[in-house]
């Protein structure tokens, strides 16, 4: 077992926990920004642009959520009697891959798709949901997918059996 597979690996988990979060921390701040400026007309608003403001903080999740399966199976390959591999290190590195990617760019457009439903519902507050929340949630399933695929890889990731 090399260190070097083990930082390959470690370093998947960390792009989907990283790079997700990141894309969340941009995207929140986006919609954040569109909000303040509305609440500072309209502060009676606040609860219907809450769940615009929050909604790209869920990719960091997403992110969060592999990263933490992702370091489940280092740790199994690490206790079987094989060890990890730089074979099994590029393949958890690689499952980490579509969430880090997709939670970073989809949490970013979805927080400039809030921020433009925030300003839509400082104008039209009956389209807060059918079109503000609504078109966001079309983003995010552009991340749930990223993040699927990063699940369904690492759960498909077979780990030799301990001796």
């Amino acid at each position: 077992m090399s260190q070097i597979a083990i930082g390959i690996a470690f370093l998947g988990a960390a792009m989907a926990a990283f790079m997700a979060g990141i894309g969340s921390a941009v995207g929140i701040g986006i919609a954040g920004r569109s909000a303040t400026g509305v609440l500072t007309e309209k502060p009676e608003r606040y609860g219907q642009l809450f769940l615009q403001v929050v909604l790209p903080g869920t990719q960091g999740f997403y992110g969060f959520v592999i990263a933490f399966f992702a370091m489940g199976k280092i740790s199994d390959f690490i206790a079987s009697a094989a060890g990890l591999g730089i074979s099994d290190a590029l393949a958890v590195f690689s499952a980490c891959l579509p969430i880090a990617f997709a939670g970073l760019l989809s949490a970013i457009h979805q927080g400039k798709t809030c921020a433009a439903g925030i300003l839509m519902t400082a104008k039209r507050p009956e389209m807060a949901v059918k079109a503000g929340v609504l078109y966001a949630a079309m983003v995010e399933v552009y991340a749930v997918l990223g993040f699927l695929i990063s699940l369904l890889i690492l759960l498909a990731i077979e780990v030799p059996a301990a001796a």
